[in-house]
C-alpha cells in the first residue's frame, strides 16, 4: 500500500467515525493544497496549519519555501497528530482542538504570518467558530492572514461574525479540478474605522480645489 493509499484510507476512516469533524471523504487533491498556499512563502514566518489531516496542505507549504521548523500543526485527532509528526519531525505537531487555539503557546520570538485551515467550518457552530478565529488572530501578526477552504457557493464565516471580529473576507479563487470543487477566502482584519475615516478625509481635501476648514 503506498502512502498515499495509506492516507486515503486513513482518512475515509476517520470520516466514518466523525463526519462532521473531517472536512471530505477524500484528502483535498493538489490543486486546492496550491490554492490555498499560493500567497505564501519562506518569508511569511510562522505558519499555523488547522487540522492537517494526512499533511498534503503541509506538503504544499513546504514546497512554497516555508521551513519544516516554521511550521505548527494542531491536530485534533491522535492518529493523524502521530503521523504528522512522524513525517514533519522539524515541525511542531500539537494534538488539540483549534478552539483552544488562543492557548496554544508559541514562541514571541516567531511571529505568526499565516494560518491555514482545513476544518470543516460550515458544520461547526457559530460559537466555535467564533472560537477558532479569536484565537488565530491572537496569534497572527498585523497583516497576517487566516485561509480558508470551502465546498459550498459562499464564504463559509457569516458576515455578522466577520463584523463582530472586525474582519474581511477576500475571494483568493477555485479549483474545478479537486473533488468536490472547492473555493479559498482570504481573512484578515480590517482597517480601524478611525484609519478609513481619515483616509476619506484626505481624499476629500486634496487637491487646488480643496474646501477650507475654515469659517
Amino acid at each position: 500500500m503506498t502512502n498515499r493509499t495509506a492516507d486515503a484510507f486513513i482518512f475515509f476512516r476517520a470520516w466514518l467515525s466523525a463526519p462532521l469533524r473531517v472536512a471530505s471523504v477524500t484528502p483535498s487533491g493538489r490543486a486546492l493544497s496550491s490554492l490555498i498556499t499560493a500567497e505564501i512563502s519562506g518569508q511569511t514566518g510562522t505558519v499555523i496549519e488547522l487540522g492537517p489531516g494526512t499533511g498534503v496542505f503541509t506538503e504544499a507549504l513546504l514546497q512554497q519555501g516555508v521551513a519544516e521548523e516554521n511550521l505548527v500543526l494542531v491536530e485534533y485527532g491522535a492518529e493523524f497528530a502521530n503521523r504528522l509528526s512522524a513525517r514533519f519531525p522539524a515541525a511542531t505537531t500539537v494534538q488539540m482542538d483549534a478552539a483552544q487555539l488562543r492557548k496554544l503557546p508559541l514562541r514571541a520570538s516567531a511571529p505568526v504570518g499565516a494560518v491555514v485551515s482545513g476544518l470543516p467550518l460550515l458544520s461547526m457552530p457559530v460559537r466555535k467558530v467564533h472560537a477558532v478565529l479569536e484565537g488565530a488572530f491572537s496569534h497572527l501578526r498585523h497583516g497576517g492572514a487566516f485561509y480558508q477552504f470551502t465546498y459550498g457557493p459562499r464564504c463559509p464565516i457569516a458576515r455578522p461574525l466577520l463584523d463582530r471580529l472586525g474582519l474581511k473576507a477576500t475571494h483568493v479563487g477555485c479549483t474545478l479540478a479537486n473533488v468536490p470543487p472547492a473555493a479559498v477566502y482570504r481573512i484578515t482584519r480590517r482597517r480601524p474605522r478611525r484609519a478609513v475615516d481619515r483616509a476619506h478625509q484626505d481624499q476629500l481635501f486634496e487637491g487646488p480645489g480643496k474646501p477650507s476648514l475654515s469659517a
